[in-house]
């Protein structure tokens, strides 16, 4: 049972506590510490021991497009976690901030204690490069070698990172119709990439023709999908749809969806927010969890067209806040900050009142003003 000296403080881990993190692990390291837990998380899930809920949250149009929602995910006995994110597209240009910002809170169970609160910009990014990994490695071509990614925003690095970790990445063909965003990311990518790797922009049509693997992660507006009209692929073709969060938003086109085995991650979330709205619920497949417990049933669909609808799963977030924090701990990076209002009377919710006091009087005697 958590004591109240336990539940005195919050770790706070912080932008600069992850950067921390990330110098002593290393990158690629922590990418593939994310990869493994999440595929063992997710071979492993139980909805009888994890509570994993659909997100809800506010959308809005004013004054400008947005939304704010919460993911939360209970692991029974343990721990409730909850992710706080903001997706807003004009972000970039209009305020130099990321399209997605988002922080993590991992709340005791036995007591409500709030044990930490995290960065989750970060995480948010990293584990949707790991989940399209995950997804990938069950339903890709094993030998692939040509990955094609449209939208370069920042969820592109990390579904570059995660793949390249996962295949025998040796081609990055990428798309986007801003000029800027086309033209930094080889750059981003350079922090990761193995040597001898090509970097190369493609027109969307031929990008798709020509790719073993696809991640589709745009910012494309409500009602504007689909991001291209059908064409012919591989037949092999595997594609993480990434970009998918608001209802009548989707990037890929319905013709595709139908001639693909479309695996969610969670299905009635997919339904409202993802590809999978643009289906009748007999046109998609099993949920992603379903697949990677079962990777034999699926095998022969690594030669058939695939689309993972990826929409963002909370587990993922429990996953990735878990990792991190282990890593602070270890490391002893970040602030313990007594956030909560824990006294020595529990049953004494003015104690603060004599506890404001002794402090006036040591300010006073030490002339603090």
């Amino acid at each position: 049972m958590t004591s109240a000296a336990d539940a005195a403080t919050t770790l706070i881990v912080g932008r600069d506590d992850v950067a921390a993190v990330v110098a002593a692990v290393g990158l690629d390291a922590l990418m593939d510490e994310m990869i493994a837990e999440l595929t063992t998380a997710i071979v492993t899930f139980d909805d009888t021991v994890t509570d994993v809920r659909a997100r809800s949250g506010f959308h809005y149009s004013h004054p400008e497009t947005g939304l704010l929602e919460w993911m939360p995910v209970m692991q029974s006995g343990d721990a409730t976690t909850i992710k706080i994110v903001g997706y807003h597209p004009h972000n970039p240009r209009a305020r130099q901030l990321p399209t997605i910002l988002a922080t993590v809170s991992v709340y005791d169970t036995a007591t409500g204690h709030l044990r930490c609160l995290i960065d989750g910009t970060f995480l948010t990014a990293m584990r949707t490069g790991a989940a399209s990994a995950v997804a990938s490695r069950v339903l890709a071509r094993p030998s692939s070698r040509i990955l094609g990614v449209v939208g370069c925003g920042a969820q592109a690095v990390t579904q570059v990172h995660a793949l390249v970790r996962t295949f025998p990445i040796d081609r990055v063909l990428i798309h986007d119709v801003d000029p800027a965003a086309l033209a930094s990311l080889p750059e981003r990518l350079g922090r990761f990439l193995p040597p001898g790797v090509e970097v190369t922009a493609m027109p969307l049509e031929l990008l798709m023709q020509t790719a073993d693997i696809v991640s589709t992660a745009t910012s494309i507006g409500i009602g504007e999908g689909p991001l291209f009209q059908d064409v012919p692929t591989k037949p092999w073709l595997h594609v993480n749809a990434v970009g998918s969060d608001f209802p009548g938003k989707y990037e890929l086109p319905v013709e595709l969806l139908r001639r693909a085995l479309v695996s969610p991650d969670v299905p009635e979330q997919a339904l409202i927010e993802g590809e999978c709205q643009v289906l009748a619920a007999e046109e998609i497949g099993p949920s992603l969890a379903h697949v990677a417990a079962h990777p034999q049933s699926y095998q022969s669909w690594q030669d058939a067209l695939t689309v993972f609808d990826s929409t963002g799963w909370a587990l993922e977030d429990q996953v990735a806040a878990r990792i991190l924090t282990a890593h602070a701990s270890r490391l002893g990076v970040g602030r313990p900050i007594a956030i909560e209002d824990i006294g020595s009377d529990p049953l004494d919710p003015y104690h603060l009142v004599a506890e404001g006091a002794r402090v006036a009087d040591r300010d006073a005697s030490l002339g603090v003003s």
